[in-house]
């Protein structure tokens, strides 16, 4: 069985960015309640379907295929039950982990988050300085929950300030 274990954060600023090319990302809802979670992902030119069970902690269950691009598309036009979620993902290293830095589009704009996955939990890890407030568990970040209720529509948008400006 595949198990995610993964740390979310958002992003304070851009130092991170520097000299770092992202990949585009459209993904939309099969199926989305408090148990499962199904999605259809493009990620740059390849497609995915993924099945997530609910979350205990920072762990869950994650089962992830690849599928062709042309499925992943008629799948997040046709049968998506809800929004669709567009980001650019990048690939960042600090401090011996690599983190996935996603930038939201659209409805999202605005809202930048960092997360990493690790082995085991309680792994130990270094949060990068650009990295601040942990959303780890608050369902508000889930890109399922994004893609119902975009970060635009937010009454008060939680990290944001002068200080950060997002």
């Amino acid at each position: 069985m595949a198990r995610e274990i993964e740390r979310k954060f958002l992003v304070r600023n851009d130092s991170w960015k520097t000299g770092n090319d992202g990949v585009f990302c459209c993904q939309a809802y099969l199926a989305a309640d408090e148990r499962v979670t199904v999605r259809a992902r493009i990620l740059g030119d390849s497609g995915y379907l993924t099945v997530k069970g609910r979350s205990e902690g920072a762990a869950r269950d994650e089962f992830e295929y690849p599928i062709p691009v042309e499925d992943a598309r008629a799948m997040i036009e046709r049968l998506s039950s809800g929004g669709m979620v567009e980001k650019i993902r990048y690939s960042v290293e600090a401090h011996g982990m690599r983190w996935d830095v996603d930038e939201f589009l659209g409805a999202n704009g605005g809202l930048v988050l960092a997360e990493v996955e690790l082995d085991y939990e309680g792994q130990e890890f270094v949060v990068p300085e650009w990295a601040g407030e942990e959303v780890t568990g608050d369902v508000r970040y889930y890109n399922s929950r994004l893609a119902a209720h975009p970060f635009s529509q937010w009454d008060r948008k939680p990290g944001t300030s002068p200080e950060n400006g997002r």
